[in-house]
């Protein structure tokens, strides 16, 4: 499990979360990721960051086998999880998350959390939290594409896919899987070419 980072052009980080097979984010994963924010951030350079995951999954979120192992789902480990989201929404660059496959419950938060989010056509996009008795994305879905759009997914439980994300204002753009990061690519690249005090 890791994070791969890379520099795809000046002043643009592309972060991919790769955790198979799920790409889930564990306490080591938060932890790795919320110190490579930090990082990142006192890093003046870097002006834009596109989040993505490797193979057909962008984020599941917690992970359920880890929280499983201690018994159930921890006070602490939400409140971990949720600093993590909380760091990445005030990171001081814009950042795009570009959603590549399955996008689940914590998953779905991760993406609440970017700034901008680009989907491939083989995205979907599911707020489980009512599937396995948890309540997540209450807060950030509605704000991003309306209280009663939310809701049906909140309350359902059920995958939206890309182009009804994309209907809903979920998601600016939907792209060919092979095309996605590279678009992604060029709307950070756009941004970091602005006044980066704007």
């Amino acid at each position: 499990m890791s994070l791969h980072i890379a520099l795809p052009v000046d002043h643009v980080v592309l972060i991919e979360i790769d955790n198979p097979p799920a790409n889930a984010l564990g306490s080591a994963m938060r932890g790795r990721l919320t110190a490579l924010l930090d990082e990142l951030e006192a890093d003046v350079s870097v002006r834009a960051v596109v989040l993505t995951g490797r193979g057909k999954t962008f984020c599941t979120g917690d992970d359920l086998r880890e929280a499983a192992a201690n018994g159930r789902v921890t006070p602490g480990a939400v409140a971990d999880f949720n600093a993590m989201l909380d760091r990445l929404e005030t990171f001081r660059a814009p950042v795009i998350a570009a959603v590549n496959g399955h996008c689940v419950g914590g998953g779905l938060e991760v993406a609440l959390a970017c700034d901008i989010r680009l989907a491939s056509t083989d995205a979907s996009f599911t707020a489980a939290g009512v599937n396995v008795g948890l309540m997540a994305s209450a807060y950030r879905l509605p704000r991003v594409i309306g209280v009663a759009k939310a809701k049906a997914m909140l309350l359902t439980g059920l995958p939206v896919k890309a182009e009804e994300a994309l209907a809903n204002g979920l998601v600016t753009a939907v792209h060919q899987p092979g095309g996605l990061v590279d678009a992604a690519v060029a709307v950070a690249t756009r941004i970091a070419s602005r006044a980066p005090l704007s």
